[in-house]
């Protein structure tokens, strides 16, 4: 019993470090989805320059894509005439952030840990597409969509046509729709955070994490075919690091896990060549690791710090939040539920 009551408390920290901002977090998508007309992002990045490349990851920066759905996004911009290396970018920084995981890492790891993580995954973002303009093929067909069904459960990942503001259509784009998309992997990466925190000792985590560079190599080889989103990638890495991994390692699972998986690595070798996907990999791969190099050697007391901040006593409003977040992945799991038993009758 009182190993189930730990998990338990375990589940409930982490939920309550990030439910207020999560809901906060997607409330200001729905609000992004409304103000930023659909083919602004297309009308700024059609040059093979370094203007295009940067502009894309920018504009990727904010949107709360997954790295499958992003892919249609990615399409649109090929077919209005984007260059590859800003279809590069943008296929890089849009997944690894997002307004609500931006949001929900502040309230993990505080802002240091997160302004580091944003302005990373703009470089990364930037030198691929670069890479990509100077050796990859220019003449290319736009991206292909296949395979994003198997990792978005809902349609939010098609373009929509620009409606007037209102709020009923933020809360409908927020929560049910990009909500919605990533209930099921938030609850399963709480789930697995509570379980790491509960289960595994801490000194095998620090055992794991004595031996750097092989801590990230293994980390990056678990992390790329994975397919787990940014913001649900969070509480696995916060259990992590508590058991004793380096936040650079963990870092590295942030980076990497969110960019890749195994769908969109057969997206952009078909669509954008095997150079492509040299570029796309390697990148990640290789600035993922001196990203977290750099963080548990320059920056080594934040680890310490990370998780300082939590406890098991929580703010009212921290609470609210937490319920709300649970409640709503309690409903659309239970949706879920309902509509593959209703396809079996």
């Amino acid at each position: 019993m009182k190993t189930i009551k730990l998990f338990i408390d375990n589940f409930i920290v982490l939920a309550s470090d990030m439910g207020i901002y999560i809901i906060i977090g997607v409330l200001i998508a729905g609000v992004l989805k409304q103000i930023i007309p659909e083919d602004f992002v297309s009308k700024h990045l059609g040059n093979s320059t370094i203007g295009s490349v940067i502009k894309a990851s920018l504009f990727g920066t904010p949107l709360p894509l997954c790295s499958c759905g992003v892919i249609p996004f990615a399409s649109s911009l090929k077919k209005e005439g984007a260059s590859s290396g800003a279809v590069m970018s943008f296929l890089i920084s849009t997944p690894i952030t997002g307004v609500d995981s931006i949001a929900a890492t502040y309230s993990y790891f505080g802002w240091v840990f997160t302004t580091y993580r944003v302005v990373t995954s703009v470089i990364i973002a930037i030198v691929a597409g670069v890479l990509q303009n100077l050796f990859g093929e220019n003449n290319i067909e736009k991206i292909e969509t296949q395979g994003k069904n198997s990792c978005c459960a809902s349609g939010n990942c098609q373009a929509e046509s620009k409606k007037r503001f209102s709020i009923k259509q933020m809360i409908k784009y927020g929560i049910f729709e990009i909500f919605r998309d990533f209930a099921k992997p938030l609850f399963f990466g709480l789930l697995i955070g509570a379980a790491i925190t509960t289960f595994v000792p801490k000194e095998f985590i620090s055992a794991f994490g004595e031996n750097r560079l092989l801590s990230y190599l293994l980390i990056l080889a678990v992390a790329m075919p994975l397919y787990v989103c940014a913001t649900a990638s969070l509480p696995i890495a916060a259990s992590l690091i508590a058991g004793g991994l380096s936040g650079g390692a963990a870092f590295i699972f942030l980076s990497a896990g969110p960019a890749t998986n195994s769908v969109t690595m057969g997206v952009v070798l078909k669509s954008l060549g095997k150079k492509a996907l040299i570029i796309y990999l390697g990148t990640i791969g290789l600035f993922s690791i001196l990203s977290g190099y750099i963080l548990d050697t320059f920056f080594r007391d934040i680890s310490a710090k990370l998780i300082a901040n939590h406890t098991e006593h929580t703010g009212v409003i921290a609470t609210i939040g937490m319920m709300v977040m649970l409640g709503l992945i309690a409903y659309f799991l239970s949706e879920n539920i309902y509509k593959k038993y209703k396809g079996t009758k």
